[in-house]
């Protein structure tokens, strides 16, 4: 258990990485805010464990839940942002509120959240926001057009954002994973090999952003790239 708890806002807590994420840090003692869409997905008893709805998509919800959120816990201290999805194509496939949607949730209502909560956290002596990105940050892919995209916007702000809080207790971090074994693929067409080297797990993004929370305090942390030993993709029939 760490020398000293946190109060850390986890997005996407109900499933996948998420979940990994808000499981491991519950059992290091922290306090955990839960936040998703549906947050009677990862009701868990713990008295340490507080579950917290809300859809990135709103965009017009997020500014008036972070004043509550942090008028009701002004101990938040650290915010990991593992909420995201992924949909997969030709450009020409996708409609046009496909493409808002998948921006927003993936990227514009992460930087929305951030603009609101980032005031307040700047006054704290140490702070993390840590950001959930892909591979797809690093490479353009074919039928990753959007999604691609997304994770782009989303490297190239916690870039700026990092120089942006260089004077302050803020530290941001990127963490950039590979293909991850979790219910992420359940709606696309494809998923990883499903031997063990073929696919992370999401306990190993977990781990990742654990190291960053418990880097020394004057230490930043600016991106981690993960990868399966062995990348397959295997195409669903």
């Amino acid at each position: 258990m760490p020398s000293v708890t946190r109060t850390i806002l986890v997005t996407g807590a109900s499933s996948g990485i998420g979940r990994a994420i808000a499981k491991l840090l519950l059992n290091q003692g922290h306090s955990v805010l839960g936040m998703s869409r549906d947050s009677r997905r990862f009701a868990v008893e713990h008295p340490l464990f507080t579950p917290i709805k809300l859809d990135l998509a709103n965009l017009d919800e997020i500014e008036p839940f972070c004043r509550r959120l942090q008028n009701d816990f002004p101990q938040l201290d650290a915010v990991v942002f593992a909420a995201g999805y992924g949909r997969f194509g030709h450009l020409e496939q996708f409609s046009f509120q496909q493409i808002e949607r998948l921006m927003t949730v993936n990227f514009t209502g992460q930087v929305y959240m951030t603009k609101a909560l980032l005031a307040k956290l700047k006054q704290k002596p140490h702070c993390n926001l840590i950001y959930i990105g892909s591979e797809a940050a690093l490479k353009g892919s074919r039928n990753g057009s959007i999604y691609c995209a997304s994770k782009f916007a989303l490297r190239g702000f916690t870039q700026a954002l990092r120089d942006e809080c260089g004077k302050s207790g803020v530290r941001v971090s990127l963490v950039n994973p590979g293909m991850v074994n979790t219910a992420f693929f359940e709606t696309l067409q494809f998923n990883p090999g499903q031997q063990p080297e073929q696919a992370l797990q999401a306990d190993d993004v977990a781990d990742a952003v654990n190291y960053i929370l418990n880097a020394n305090p004057n230490c930043a942390v600016d991106e981690i790239n993960l990868s399966p030993l062995n990348k397959v993709i295997e195409f669903k029939k």
